[in-house]
């Protein structure tokens, strides 16, 4: 392959900067003639909305967060003329394979496009959510975690000094990987995810139990997908049972999404843009790029897009063991 392109895609996530450097000096330096940087993923495809990516061009861009060829969801790629337009722009420019860096969106996409088109794409995992089967830890999640971490212990110190409860809404809408590991690692005294279903009266008892045991706070995590609904409906069924402390609601919202991306995910991302070039180069093709125990694996769109990855039950019984 003498020209290939790179594109970010769906929600972003700290890392996709490092990430797309990485494809492009690995291309560069495997005797790819041409790097095309795709802005605005699919939308940006279908109006081509391209340009020319050099060594130079991702300088100084592995510490940033967000993404510089910045990111949609496209209606119109969704439509078989909308993806007929934008098989005619890549090949228009000539360009001869793709390394889609996103979510399971973005892959669901690439896998209806290459089996109309023909054109090789390799996925690269990039969501802060972790939710994609084939990979143990997608680009994004550890910033996430650290930025909602962060958060919550700042939360816990004016908890512990108005004696309040106070439940945290992150990110997590099908998935609760961000609130169960940032639960643990601030102590919370409950963590409420999508995977397991809540019980409000459970979850009154335990906070009665904190109460009595002279807790003078408590801290409450919600992923934004539990299905009791989010934190502010919570809160309030709480409050209605349960009285014995002032309550007060956080939603972090998208700063989990910002900042600079942590060593880990700044390694992860560099680590699987080289993979996603080597394979792309060798032929493959129609597949995602992962890490599982240390090393790179391969997984057919089809399946990274059908499984999900499971929460850690382990962990699930240490919120309960440590709260």
């Amino acid at each position: 392959m003498k020209k290939i392109a790179v594109f970010t895609s769906g929600g972003d996530a700290p890392g996709m900067n490092a990430c797309v450097r990485a494809v492009v000096r690995t291309a560069l330096s495997m005797g790819v003639e041409e790097v095309i940087g795709i802005k605005r993923g699919y939308a940006g495809m279908i109006a081509g909305d391209f340009v020319d990516l050099k060594s130079h061009s991702v300088s100084n861009i592995i510490q940033k967060g967000g993404t510089i060829l910045m990111s949609a969801r496209s209606k119109e790629f969704r439509t078989k003329e909308g993806r007929e337009k934008a098989a005619a722009q890549l090949r228009q420019h000539g360009i001869e394979g793709v390394v889609a860096i996103g979510g399971d969106g973005t892959f669901t996409g690439a896998k209806i496009f290459t089996g109309e088109q023909s054109i090789p794409f390799i996925g690269v995992p990039g969501t802060i959510d972790n939710d994609i089967y084939g990979t143990d830890y997608t680009i994004g999640y550890d910033t996430a975690l650290n930025t909602a971490m962060e958060a919550i212990d700042k939360i816990k110190d004016t908890a512990n000094a108005h004696d309040r409860l106070f439940f945290v809404e992150v990110m997590g809408r099908d998935a609760g990987f961000i609130a169960m590991r940032t639960g643990i690692a601030t102590g919370a005294e409950a963590v409420l995810i999508p995977e397991s279903k809540t019980n409000i009266d459970d979850l009154v008892e335990t906070l009665k139990g904190n109460h009595e045991q002279k807790k003078n706070s408590s801290i409450v995590v919600v992923a934004e997908g539990d299905d009791a609904g989010g934190a502010f409906d919570i809160a309030r069924q709480v409050q209605e049972r349960f009285d014995g402390y002032e309550i007060r609601v956080t939603i972090l919202g998208h700063v989990q999404r910002g900042g600079r991306p942590t060593c880990a995910d700044r390694v992860l991302a560099s680590r699987l843009g080289v993979a996603a070039v080597e394979e792309l180069l060798a032929g493959k093709h129609s597949t995602m790029v992962g890490m599982v125990n240390n090393q790179i694996q391969l997984t057919p769109f089809g399946q990274a897009i059908k499984h999900h990855q499971d929460i850690n039950q382990q962990l699930m019984k240490m919120v309960e063991i440590l709260s």
